[in-house]
């Protein structure tokens, strides 16, 4: 078999059993199914040569497939419990495009669950990443709060700083603080590297707060919701 290389395939990775939210891939979200935004976004980029659906449920592949993306296979079950992780999703992909003779240089796994995602931010970490020598880039947005005054309870329900050294130092005097984004994780497949994604081999392509929603439960849907609508009304 021939081998054929390609430059960057799009995994989203979307299995049929949610639990909080029962089906969330692909519930209604302002007259789409939720995974629908995703792929619009990857298909909008105009970066990948594939985009690829990895799910075990054929509800969500008619659903993909109808909105644009390949679903060259459902996954086995055996990847798609509660227990199997992005990793091993995206392993078995590549792994199925190798055994066609495809390979590709670069990866972007991108969520089903963001709506908010926009396509400029995916191209921006494909260039920032591939004028690198960094293995990843990835969604990220800045803290709304500094960590260093946060706080956990103890054992009595009653407060205990992570850091009360800093309970008395002035928020624009603390050093800023950025978390996972959860929308798109580019990775360059020919560079090695043994550091995990928050490591000094991945490039942060910083969000605004207001593109930045996990959905998780029916509070963050809700918020979602009321982000995209803003969002879509100040355009």
């Amino acid at each position: 078999m021939t081998n054929r290389k390609k430059n960057a395939i799009a995994i989203i990775p979307a299995r049929g059993g949610s639990k909080r939210i029962p089906k969330k891939n692909i519930k209604d979200f302002f007259g789409k199914p939720l995974i629908a935004y995703s792929i619009q976004a990857a298909i909008d980029s105009k970066l990948f040569d594939r985009i690829i659906v990895s799910t075990d449920d054929e509800k969500i592949a008619n659903i993909a497939k109808e909105y644009g993306a390949e679903i060259p296979f459902l996954r086995p079950k055996e990847l798609s419990d509660d227990f199997s992780g992005t990793d091993v999703v995206i392993k078995h992909t590549l792994d199925f495009f190798k055994k066609e003779g495809e390979e590709f240089d670069f990866c972007c796994t991108i969520y089903a669950t963001a709506p908010l995602l926009e396509k400029e931010f995916l191209i921006e970490g494909f260039e920032k990443l591939k004028n690198s020598k960094a293995k990843n880039a990835f969604s990220s947005t800045s803290m709304p709060f500094p960590i260093q005054r946060t706080f956990k309870l103890n054992k009595k329900g009653r407060c205990q700083m992570f850091h009360p050294e800093h309970y008395l130092t002035r928020s624009q005097d603390l050093e800023e603080s950025y978390q996972d984004a959860g929308q798109f994780y580019w990775s360059n497949l020919k560079v090695k590297s043994d550091k995990n994604m928050f490591g000094e081999d991945s490039i942060p392509i910083i969000l605004p707060r207001h593109l930045v929603q996990d959905i998780d439960t029916l509070e963050d849907w809700k918020r979602a919701e009321f982000m995209y609508k803003a969002v879509k009304e100040s355009k």
